[in-house]
């Protein structure tokens, strides 16, 4: 038997992860398929270490479906990054169902002739890795132009930077000295690991 598990991802604490939740569920509902886990996290999809994700691989068993909104939700990563998570899902046989990728659909549904199923799966991966490199690409061109952005005004003296979540971060740092563990700290907060990491570096340098 297989289970669908859904992941959701979003780049940073202000934006909201869960917000495709009601189109992802309405493609199952569409195709009879039910999701047993959702695995949610605030993460760039430009770097490998996401712990929802990788909690997500610890509890897949073979065949199980990975869903997600985007094939960009699961990788921005550069190619070595890629073919590594890549090697992963192929060990474990999971087969990754994207909505913005209509061949990947045929994987939500239990293809009975061997060669039409093996010849879906090629063709998938193929236009897997494909998107996976647009999505790199897309990465690398807004930090670019951000970069740029940001050279522009800080020359012309108006770059202030990204205004900080003060009294977010106060009760963050609580936690970490009330010795809440980090996941507890992340699904109370919404925020990043990177940014608990941060708040809690500063407390030490501040002891």
């Amino acid at each position: 038997m297989c289970y669908v598990r859904a992941y959701l991802r979003a780049s940073t604490d202000e934006q909201d992860a869960s917000r495709a939740r009601d189109q992802v569920n309405a493609f199952a509902a569409d195709r009879g398929i039910e999701i047993v886990a959702w695995y949610v996290e605030n993460e760039s999809g430009a770097k490998l270490a996401r712990p929802e994700l990788f909690r997500l691989l610890a509890d897949v068993h073979a065949g199980d479906i990975l869903l997600v909104e985007q094939v960009d939700r699961l990788s921005r990563l550069k190619q070595e990054d890629w073919e590594t998570l890549k090697a992963q899902l192929a060990a474990k046989r999971v087969r990754v169902v994207a909505l913005d990728l209509p061949t990947s659909w045929t994987m939500a549904v239990k293809v009975t002739d061997e060669f039409t199923g093996r010849m879906f799966e090629a063709i998938n991966n193929m236009l897997l890795d494909m998107l996976a490199a647009v999505a790199r690409k897309d990465y690398e061109d807004r930090r670019r132009r951000q970069a740029q952005g940001q050279a522009n005004a800080k020359a012309a003296g108006r770059y202030k930077g990204r205004v900080e979540d003060v009294k977010r971060n106060a009760g963050i740092a609580e936690m970490i000295a009330a010795r809440q563990s980090w996941s507890s700290i992340q699904a109370a907060t919404g925020c990043s690991r990177a940014t608990i990491a941060k708040i809690a570096k500063r407390g030490k340098q501040a002891a």
